[in-house]
């Protein structure tokens, strides 16, 4: 029962962990990062698919990201796609490749990126301590229950408060990364 508990409450809380990594890499930085386009999709044969189901993604230089749609038929659907989208970016096509040139952030816009971020972690921490709230009601419940005994109880609890304090130091350490990265000139 205990290991259970504790089994789940792991679980939940690295889910936290990668969903605040994969909400990171969609921040725009000062640097290119194919990661950026993974939110946009494109209106594709009828349907929504995102930009790597029609096209090669690639970084071929620190502020560029080049695109080169499977199908030529493609190139204004996905210009379209990334102009919609709210990064900011203006395609440039050849005819054959969409070119994404990354500008530099102005220091305003490095401050409001930083809050945005900031959410994005306090929004996983949230997260974390629910899921520690549920195990400490599994916790309790089991033992009203008479399925473990008190001292049992107490010391699971005292785990999944040293687990959530785990897990928040990792929430901390991406935020500190993607702050230092979005804050480089």
């Amino acid at each position: 029962m205990i290991d259970e508990i504790m089994a789940e409450a792991r679980t939940a809380m690295q889910k936290s962990v990668i969903a605040l990594q994969n909400e990171m890499a969609t921040v725009r930085t000062g640097r290119a990062n194919a990661h950026l386009l993974d939110q946009i999709r494109v209106e594709y044969y009828g349907s929504q698919v995102p930009i790597n189901q029609v096209a090669t993604v690639g970084v071929p230089e620190p502020r560029l990201i080049a695109i080169q749609p499977w199908d030529k038929s493609a190139i204004p659907l996905v210009e379209k796609a990334i102009l919609e989208s709210n990064l900011g970016l203006t395609p440039a096509n050849d005819g054959t490749i969409i070119r994404l040139t990354i500008p530099q952030l102005t220091e305003d816009r490095r401050r409001e990126l930083v809050r945005v971020v900031k959410q994005y972690a306090e929004e996983s921490r949230i997260s974390v301590r629910n899921t520690r709230r549920d195990a400490n009601e599994l916790i309790r419940d089991a033992q009203k229950e008479g399925e473990i005994p008190e001292d049992d109880a107490r010391r699971t609890t005292e785990r999944v408060q040293a687990l959530t304090d785990e897990f928040v130091a990792k929430i901390d350490d991406v935020l500190a990364e993607k702050e230092e990265e979005i804050m480089e000139v």
